[in-house]
């Protein structure tokens, strides 16, 4: 960031003092009893309050096990909540179509096609 505030230092401070916290927690892998691939996707709309920009966040699970996950700042300003979940979805998308590849090249059978969830009805129906 070219000019960082006060305010960008104590969110930064804020998100260390948590990652210092959870450090000792580490991510749990269950013995999996089905290879089903299941994608979380969500978006802020305009949730920074400097460039108005949404943020994306998905989490993609195979079985019980979370394999993959991000969340980043879009790069562009959408119009409505409704974009910025279906940016948000097309992300998560992208990701579960490597991961079946992914998955193809070591022989890891799916029993069932991908499931990609989204808690905003206008992102859904407009796909």
């Amino acid at each position: 960031m070219h000019a960082p505030t006060d305010d960008h230092f104590r969110a930064l401070k804020r998100i260390l003092w948590y990652v210092k916290g959870i450090v000792h927690h580490g991510l749990q892998l269950h013995k999996v009893s089905s290879h089903n691939l299941f994608a979380y996707s969500d978006a802020d709309w305009a949730g920074c309050p400097d460039t108005h920009r949404s943020t994306t966040g998905y989490a993609i699970f195979l079985g019980a096990n979370l394999i993959s996950w991000s969340s980043k700042k879009q790069n562009t300003i959408s119009r409505s909540s409704a974009e910025a979940e279906y940016r948000s979805l097309a992300v998560a998308t992208a990701d579960v179509v490597w991961l079946i590849q992914l998955l193809r090249d070591l022989q890891v059978p799916l029993p069932a096609p991908p499931c990609i969830l989204c808690d905003n009805q206008s992102a859904i129906f407009s796909c």
